[in-house]
């Protein structure tokens, strides 16, 4: 009987890489955010701006790779995965490359600072939700041993292992945004409301990070249910 790796790498030009090539740079647009928020903090506006670019300009390269994977896509049933599932898992790992743009771009567009109480919070839920990324990267990192198991033995029960724990990053993400907002709540009565309002806006999309990389993990997951 001939496997189904032996099939998969004969027939079918394989998605699994390029999907990782995306999440690759993916993660490194989100990366930057770190050092962006550092300048923000810093009062760096050189710096920020930097910042801003080189995301704007890792988000366009990651939109470059979507862009080709959907094209070169294979449609024949020989495939590894459902094309559905594989546009699925893509379309998230998009999403965290758009909203690190969008953090960045709100940020210079309006000049925001945070007040200095949030700087040490504010830098570990930045931190906490770029972890949930990297960490929805390794699980992806493991498609292509999935594919070559069959989806079957150790290699489930290693992405299983990798998913809870990107659930349990995701779940800390929650905890430090609550103090965060709780912080900004006890101050936002000194503040004017623009600016109150934007800082929860930014604070709403780094949650988005967190959240956009455990649906990558979820994709992951309903695969190896099937």
């Amino acid at each position: 009987m001939v496997s189904k790796s032996y099939i998969y790498r004969m027939f079918a030009r394989s998605p699994v890489k390029p999907l990782q090539q995306h999440m690759e740079k993916v993660v490194v647009c989100a990366r930057e955010l770190n050092a962006l928020f550092e300048a923000v903090v810093q009062k760096d506006h050189r710096k920020v701006k930097s910042c801003q670019k080189r995301i704007s300009k890792l988000e366009t390269e990651a939109d470059v790779l979507k862009k080709e994977l959907r094209l070169h896509l294979p449609t024949g049933i020989m495939l590894p995965v459902s094309r559905q599932d594989l546009l699925e898992v893509l379309t998230m790992q998009d999403r965290i490359a758009n909203k690190s743009k969008d953090i960045a771009g709100l940020i210079v567009g309006r000049k925001m600072q945070f007040p200095e109480e949030m700087h040490d919070s504010l830098r570990d839920f930045v931190k906490r939700s770029i972890d949930a990324v990297e960490q929805a990267e390794t699980t992806v990192n493991e498609l292509d041993e999935l594919v070559e198991t069959g989806f079957k033995g150790s290699e489930v029960k290693l992405v299983q292992s990798m998913i809870e724990k990107l659930d349990e990053i995701e779940s800390d993400t929650d905890r430090i945004q609550v103090d965060v907002r709780a912080t900004l709540f006890q101050m936002e009565k000194d503040m004017p409301p623009v600016d109150v309002m934007f800082i929860y806006k930014v604070i709403e999309w780094i949650g988005d990070l967190a959240d956009l990389a455990q649906r990558v993990g979820s994709r992951l997951q309903l695969l190896l249910a099937r």
